[in-house]
């Protein structure tokens, strides 16, 4: 064991421990959520404080001369994900993401302490707060490293929600020859195609692809360089002017420093907008897997019109029973988006004055909520989309069977004669089809030509 101490006393640590004391009390004080850091956002804190390091070597030569490397060394592995064990304290914690930010401090002074073969704790040589967090607060690197984790794992996002448009967008061209019955109201209504139904949903998600893309401008500005309040209180002007050149050039990101730093600091509306973003792509995957689950159901007793991919045995009791679970779960993903986006704004509305205190609940929600997004675009592209196949059949029946394909005959039959035709139909129990040939109303070919694909499909009369 070694010993630590802080203003409220001295702890042991262990002596191969990479955290220090203030990550011991905050692991104490914080048995909140159960659950580690987002690992983005590690990532993200390694590149913030890479480029303090960068930037303060930099503009001093002096500073830390023989143990720069060794420091920046351990920036690189905090980037990498090669650190991530060492970072313990929780994701929900008091104080505004200081725990977070020590803990990282912490581990990279020792880390670096480590490389240079010097014991961890020797805070003589490298210290966690004069030397790592030398010219900053939590209050700048705690939000700028969640904006660069947001926008690399939006950058993530983007490519699973591009994967499951374009497994619409095949399924659209699969199936654009098969008509079916369109409902509105769950009701029978119109006559459509399984294409167009698939093309709504590839049209949506490209929207969602779309914010998903232009939202990360919302996050490029950031005020690291501002310190405690945006003051930028400590800090040298040319470190201010100078630190998120280097954190742009580290991340390959383009950044920019906030015009007013003391704004940046306290208000996180742009973390609202981007829930919202989310949100927005949220209520698209809840519908289209609603859609899904309600034209695979049955099969037998149901729609049936489409069969999703069988993944897993649906029931300890009914035997044959196969469940749409991937609909279901990629909806229960869905919902704790939504909750998220709630949870988001009133944690960002929650601010005071020139701080807002809950920064590390506005984390966990909105890169947990990236996370669900792009694991649920992934299982319902790769498990249920590109599986699905159409029940032609099914598909048939309906159509020939609902009194929704009267409305393709109305320009040609008139409405009156198209609801004779229904009662008919629907006292003799017979398809409309049957009623339409045996008056001979129409023939058979011009029948099929009203109810073909291109008619149905067809904009306008």
């Amino acid at each position: 064991m070694r010993i630590e101490t802080d203003l409220l006393g001295s702890k042991e640590i262990p002596a191969d421990a990479l955290y220090g004391i203030h990550t011991a009390r905050a692991v104490e004080n914080f048995p909140l959520a159960g659950r580690p850091i987002h690992p983005a956002l590690i990532h993200a804190f390694g590149a913030v404080k890479l480029a303090a390091a960068t930037t303060n070597h930099n503009l001093d030569e002096d500073w830390m001369p023989n143990r720069y490397i060794f420091i920046e060394t351990a920036c690189e592995e905090m980037m990498k994900g090669e650190l991530d064990h060492h970072i313990i304290v929780d994701a929900l914690q008091g104080g505004a993401g200081t725990s977070t930010n020590m803990n990282v401090n912490e581990v990279i002074a020792n880390r670096a302490l480590a490389l240079s073969t010097i014991g961890a704790g020797s805070y003589d040589v490298i210290h966690p707060l004069e030397d790592i967090n030398l010219h900053q607060s939590t209050n700048d690197t705690y939000p700028t490293a969640l904006k660069i984790a947001a926008i690399n794992e939006l950058r993530l996002l983007e490519k699973e929600i591009i994967n499951l448009l374009e497994a619409f967008q095949e399924k659209e061209k699969e199936t654009a020859d098969i008509v079916k019955v369109g409902r509105t109201q769950l009701q029978d209504a119109v006559l459509t195609t399984m294409g167009r139904t698939m093309s709504a949903y590839a049209e949506a998600f490209s929207r969602d692809r779309w914010r998903i893309f232009k939202c990360e401008e919302r996050l490029r500005v950031v005020n690291l360089g501002g310190t405690a309040i945006g003051t930028g209180l400590t800090a040298p002007k040319k470190y201010i002017f100078n630190v998120v050149n280097n954190l742009k050039q580290i991340t390959g990101i383009g950044l920019a420093r906030a015009e007013n730093l003391v704004e940046c600091t306290q208000n996180n509306d742009s973390f609202v907008e981007v829930s919202g973003i989310l949100n927005a792509c949220a209520s698209n995957l809840l519908k289209v897997c609603s859609d899904l689950r309600l034209m695979s159901s049955g099969p037998h007793a149901g729609f049936g019109e489409i069969n999703l991919p069988p993944r897993q045995a649906g029931s300890s009791l009914m035997p044959g029973k196969i469940n749409p679970v991937i609909p279901e779960a990629v909806s229960q993903a869905a919902m704790s988006i939504m909750a998220n986006n709630s949870t988001i704004t009133q944690a960002c509305s929650a601010g005071n004055l020139e701080l807002n205190a809950f920064l590390p609940l506005i984390a966990d929600k909105l890169l947990e909520s990236i996370t669900l997004l792009s694991n649920s675009c992934h299982i319902l592209a790769e498990y249920c989309v590109k599986g699905i196949t159409v029940n032609r059949k099914k598909c048939q029946e309906h159509v020939h069977g609902a009194t929704a394909i009267l409305t393709a005959l109305i320009d040609t039959v008139g409405y009156d004669q198209a609801e004779a035709i229904a009662q008919e139909a629907t006292e003799r129990n017979v398809p409309i089809k049957t009623v339409i040939l045996e008056n001979q109303i129409l023939t058979k070919t011009e029948f099929e030509q009203l109810i073909s694909p291109e008619a149905v499909t067809r904009l306008g009369s």
